[in-house]
């Protein structure tokens, strides 16, 4: 029973903002106000640099892999385990804190791959730095490894419950990257 507080738990470690707290921590316009309006790395690194956007970008992979490993290190039901890893990324889309005006959830999503399965993390990172490094362009490499993800998860994990919350990840992660993919079929994507 204890468990299922778990839910409410990773929902609330994934609104708590890393790009906003590190812009005022550091003297930043608003990430929400400021370049793309997503408070997320990548806007962080056009308004404040390569060391803000690193701040940033650890900081929302942590609120994704600290509630699954608390989840994890309890033993919980892999069920429990899925609904925790999706609400945490669920989180940093509609943060409670932040008037549910959240980023994208690549980070956050890479943080909960890396708890729930470390070799799952590290293919899903691998695959985003193989299509950046060839590419050069952050939001395809996040397109390329959102759609990729539940393939991995299949046949690394192979669970039925996880891959569920794996694929509404994607989906939303796909989603939410709409105007990116608008902006990659007319050429217009940095």
């Amino acid at each position: 029973m204890f468990e299922w507080l778990l839910v409410p738990f990773a929902y609330l470690v994934g609104s708590v903002s890393s790009a906003i707290i590190v812009c005022r921590l550091m003297g930043l316009d608003d990430p929400r106000k400021q370049g793309s309006g997503n408070p997320g790395a990548t806007n962080v690194m056009r308004i404040g640099g390569k060391k803000a956007a690193a701040i940033t970008l650890l900081g929302d992979a942590l609120k994704g892999l600290i509630p699954v490993l608390i989840a994890q290190s309890m033993g919980v039901g892999v069920q429990v385990l899925a609904l925790v890893a999706f609400v945490a990324f669920l989180g940093h889309l509609y943060p409670l804190f932040f008037a549910f005006k959240g980023g994208k959830g690549v980070a956050t999503t890479l943080g909960v791959t890396l708890g729930v399965n470390w070799i799952l993390g590290i293919v899903v990172a691998g695959t985003w730095f193989l299509v950046f490094k060839i590419s050069k362009i952050s939001s395809l490499s996040a397109l390329v490894a959102a759609f990729l993800m539940p393939v991995y998860v299949w046949f690394i994990i192979g669970d039925v419950s996880l891959l569920l919350a794996f694929i509404l990840i994607s989906v939303i992660l796909l989603w939410r990257h709409r105007s990116n993919i608008e902006r990659l079929i007319a050429g217009e994507e940095d």
